[in-house]
């Protein structure tokens, strides 16, 4: 019986043998378990049904279905970034090829993303947008907790404090670092100063996790890998050039098309339409204004200054 088994397979058996014999596990019963299992499909691999049933629109507009699935959708991108941000923070003894091929994988991500947002520019009708927002209060795009924790697996947190309060902060503790972090001052009533509820929400579910992030990236973000283990390497120039687009992407291209975005929808007859949140977006989405960079040192005076104007072109 054993000569017409393929001796590729009895091969297989006998490394498998060994992987289950290291493990004190029984091959045999394992090898019952795929006798009875059902072959795997595509729609159960994926969660289809379960993935198809997670729009739940709060109105009857067709077209907020389109808003819900959008989101979702940028939302698993982001999951895609921060796992390739786990990868690098994570690799022991990182090398210049993983580094690059991993940078890489989040700027096709974020490309897809900015050239993603036509869908909100022009993929929804604006007066569908306008009646169904208004079921949304306070929920908020500002409320994305998974593009903050991509910030503080990129750079330093002092590059994520207001350009304007960051003198003297340098070598501060986190929770001070924390309380000055640039998008806070985005969702606060301007006349009086004090945090919309979009906000308040916000920092109640999530501030203990940035905390946790802040700490665990403190020396291990992309910015300190890179200097501390990369900046002398034969690949310099091409890891410099690699992290620009990244900067580029992440904190101009896609902050551009989110003010595109909203300016298509939250302005009608040059008259200023609240976002959803009350977040002032006129004031928190400009790069132009923030001047959030990951990567500060790789870029020159000019470029600081032109930042979210003239270096459009650094992307490709």
């Amino acid at each position: 019986m054993g000569e017409n088994v393929d001796a590729h397979l009895l091969e297989q058996l006998k490394k498998l043998q060994a992987k289950y014999n290291v493990m004190g596990q029984d091959l045999s019963s394992y090898l019952d378990g795929l006798l009875y299992s059902d072959y795997l499909t595509y729609w159960d691999y994926i969660r289809l049904d379960t993935l198809l049933s997670l729009q739940s629109p709060e109105t009857s507009f067709p077209d907020e279905k389109v808003f819900i699935m959008y989101h979702q959708i940028t939302e698993l991108y982001f999951r895609m970034i921060m796992l390739e941000l786990e990868q690098i923070s994570t690799r022991p003894n990182i090398d210049a090829k993983f580094f690059i091929e991993r940078v890489n994988r989040i700027i096709r991500y974020f490309q897809n993303l900015v050239n993603s947002f036509e869908i909100m520019v022009v993929g929804m009708e604006k007066e569908q947008f306008l009646k169904f927002r208004m079921a949304l209060l306070p929920a908020s795009g500002f409320q994305s907790a998974q593009y903050r924790l991509i910030e503080i697996a990129s750079t330093d947190m002092i590059n994520l404090v207001s350009v304007e309060e960051r003198e003297g902060l340098q070598d501060r503790e986190l929770n001070t670092l924390l309380e000055k972090l640039y998008w806070r001052s985005g969702a606060t009533e301007l006349a009086s100063g004090k945090k919309t509820l979009t906000l308040q929400q916000f920092e109640a579910k999530y501030m203990g996790t940035f905390y946790d992030a802040g700490m665990k990236y403190k020396d291990k973000n992309l910015l300190q890998i890179f200097e501390k283990h990369l900046s002398q390497s034969e690949e310099r120039d091409e890891i410099i050039e690699r992290l620009r687009v990244y900067d580029a992407l992440a904190n101009i291209h896609w902050r551009f098309a989110h003010l595109k975005s909203a300016g298509h929808y939250l302005q009608k007859n040059q008259k200023e339409i609240k976002a959803t949140g009350g977040t002032n977006w006129q004031k928190y989405l400009p790069a132009r204004i923030q001047k959030v960079m990951f990567f500060p040192e790789l870029w020159s005076e000019q470029e600081h200054a032109e930042w979210g104007k003239g270096i459009l072109s650094a992307v490709h």
